[in-house]
C-alpha cells in the first residue's frame, strides 16, 4: 500500500483532472472514496485537514493537498516526466490560459454545489439547471476552441495541462448532452487523449466504486 493517498470522488471533475495527472506520471496511490452526494467531504475530520471541504485532497508526502491545479503543479514540481506545463514562460503562460478556461471559467459555475444551489435555494427547475450547465460549457469551448492547436494534442505530441482539464470537461459535457459540432478541435483531441492509457484509468466508469 503506498502512502500517497487521494480522497477523490469518481464524478467529480477536478478529481478526474488529478487521476489523470498521477497516471500520466506514473505514480501509485490508493484512492479514498468521498462521496460528495453522502457528504463525506463535510465529515469533520475531513474538514479539519481540507478546510474547504471539497474533492480532490492528496496526502503526500506529509502534506495534505487541495485544489487540483495546486496539486497537479506539485506533482509536476515532484516529477518531472511528462511536464503539465512547458519551462518556457510563454509556453507556460498559453497552457495556464488555455487550462484556466476550463478550470476557472467553466468549472466553478457548474459544479454540484452550485447545481444544488440553483435547485434548492433558488427553486429553478431541472430543465433550467441543465440549460444553465450547457451555457456556461458552450461560453467556454467557443474560445477554447479558437485557442486549439490545428494538429495535435494542447501539448503537442504528449498531454499537458490543457489537455487534463479539457477530458473531464469533455465527459461532463456530454452527461449533459451538450451539442459539441460547434468543437470539431476539441473533439479530436479528446478522443486522442482517450485512446491513452493514463486517461482511460482515470475515467469515471473506471473508477466508480461497486454498488
Amino acid at each position: 500500500m503506498t502512502d500517497i493517498i487521494l480522497f477523490d470522488y469518481w464524478r467529480s471533475s477536478a478529481s478526474y483532472r488529478v487521476r489523470i495527472a498521477l497516471n500520466l506520471k506514473g505514480v501509485a496511490y490508493t484512492a479514498i472514496n468521498t462521496s460528495l452526494l453522502d457528504g463525506d467531504q463535510k465529515a469533520p475530520a475531513y474538514v479539519a485537514r481540507n478546510p474547504q471541504g471539497l474533492v480532490p485532497m492528496l496526502s503526500i508526502d506529509g502534506h495534505d493537498l487541495t485544489q487540483s491545479l495546486a496539486i497537479i503543479d506539485y506533482l509536476d514540481a515532484q516529477y518531472a516526466n511528462p511536464p503539465m506545463v512547458s519551462r518556457d514562460p510563454l509556453e507556460r503562460a498559453t497552457t495556464l490560459a488555455q487550462a484556466m478556461v476550463i478550470a476557472a471559467d467553466i468549472h466553478p459555475v457548474n459544479n454540484l454545489r452550485i447545481l444544488k444551489y440553483l435547485k434548492d435555494e433558488l427553486g429553478q427547475s431541472q430543465d433550467a439547471i441543465d440549460g444553465w450547465y450547457r451555457h456556461w460549457i458552450t461560453e467556454g469551448f467557443a474560445a477554447l476552441e479558437i485557442m486549439a492547436p490545428d494538429s495535435g494534442l494542447f501539448g503537442g505530441d504528449q498531454p499537458n495541462l490543457a489537455d487534463v482539464c479539457l477530458v473531464p470537461q469533455m465527459a461532463n459535457a456530454r452527461r449533459f448532452e451538450t451539442d459539441l459540432s460547434g468543437f470539431p478541435k476539441l473533439v479530436r483531441i479528446d478522443a486522442a487523449c482517450n485512446a491513452l492509457e493514463a486517461f482511460q484509468k482515470a475515467a469515471p466508469e473506471a473508477v466508480k466504486p461497486a454498488a
